[in-house]
């Protein structure tokens, strides 16, 4: 919990680790510390965990847990530690957001609750009562209406951060760019925003975005790090350059449904011992992989070397 005094400082390529299982469906726990040992040595900013990415709809509340735990012992305050503890379900949201806390968590990231499609009341009030629940906990909203059929309104976002001292962020998945702009201006600079649409990392952080949180750096942290610090050293023409070195990779990681193509090119390179992806997902298809190949090779230069 090194950050959590200061959720200011959880800036730059927070990295939403994959959810690593064994081929026969179990957490692969040696997995897991392996990618957060191999984030952090290629230069990631931050780690999180249990987002879209990590599959949290497909685990136990306890699987859950457990991975959390695992990363807060293998992060051991190096870098922010911000795990997604959402769910459609209030009662397993606080069960894991305790966890969580208790297991030395920076922030949490709160997805807003899916399928049910709550109305900015029902929103309003499903963030109170965790920011209340919690409040010495630093509590970062996850819009990805993509997902889950809903999405909460800037003025609702300014509404629980006047509300609540603990309210401190917004990870914003939407390709609609004016959301991220209108989040900005009802709330003010101070909001931090991170974006979870690979290509709009960049165009982010003109409009004064803290990072992102960005699938693509599971294959490139290296890159996707250092396209934030060129950006704040100034240096905008490498910065440039990054985001559009790292284009393929971006379109590879949605060939098929994040995160299977992701787990199979990790396990194709040796980092991840299975490429196994929980029901309904599957892993990628033979024309998907031929796709993921051809993408490979045009993004090779971005991919972060297995031995940093």
């Amino acid at each position: 919990m090194k950050f959590r005094g200061d959720p200011g400082s959880i800036r730059g390529s927070i990295a939403p680790v994959i959810t690593p299982f064994t081929d026969d469906d179990a957490l692969d726990e040696e997995s897991l510390r392996g990618l957060i040992r191999w984030q952090l040595a290629n230069g990631s900013h931050g780690i999180s965990l249990g987002g879209s990415t990590g599959e949290p709809s497909a685990q136990t509340t306890a699987e859950r847990a457990r991975a959390i735990r695992i990363a807060a012992d293998e992060i051991a305050d190096r870098v922010p530690f911000m795990p997604g503890t959402g769910s459609a379900k209030l009662d397993e949201t606080l069960e894991l957001t305790d966890i969580a806390r208790d297991a030395g968590a920076d922030a949490v990231l709160i997805i807003t609750p899916y399928y049910a499609r709550p109305t900015q009341e029902a929103l309003y009030r499903w963030y109170a009562t965790v920011a209340a629940e919690f409040p010495d906990l630093p509590l970062v909203i996850y819009n990805v209406p993509s997902r889950t059929a809903v999405d909460i309104a800037p003025a609702t976002v300014g509404r629980l951060y006047r509300d609540f001292d603990n309210l401190v962020g917004i990870k914003e998945t939407t390709k609609d760019f004016e959301h991220f702009s209108r989040v900005l201006h009802e709330v003010g600079p101070q909001l931090m925003v991170w974006s979870g649409i690979e290509l709009l990392c960049l165009p982010l952080l003109a409009l004064g975005g803290a990072g992102f949180v960005s699938a693509t750096a599971n294959l490139a942290p290296a890159a996707v790090a250092e396209m934030y610090e060129a950006f704040v050293a100034g240096d905008l023409n490498r910065a440039r350059a990054l985001h559009y070195q790292l284009h393929p990779l971006v379109d590879l990681t949605f060939v098929e449904t994040n995160p299977a193509p992701v787990k199979w090119v990790l396990a194709q390179r040796g980092l991840i011992a299975s490429a196994r992806v929980r029901p309904p997902l599957i892993t990628p298809t033979a024309p998907g992989r031929d796709k993921i190949r051809q993408l490979l090779t045009t993004g090779r230069d971005a991919l972060s070397p297995i031995d940093a």
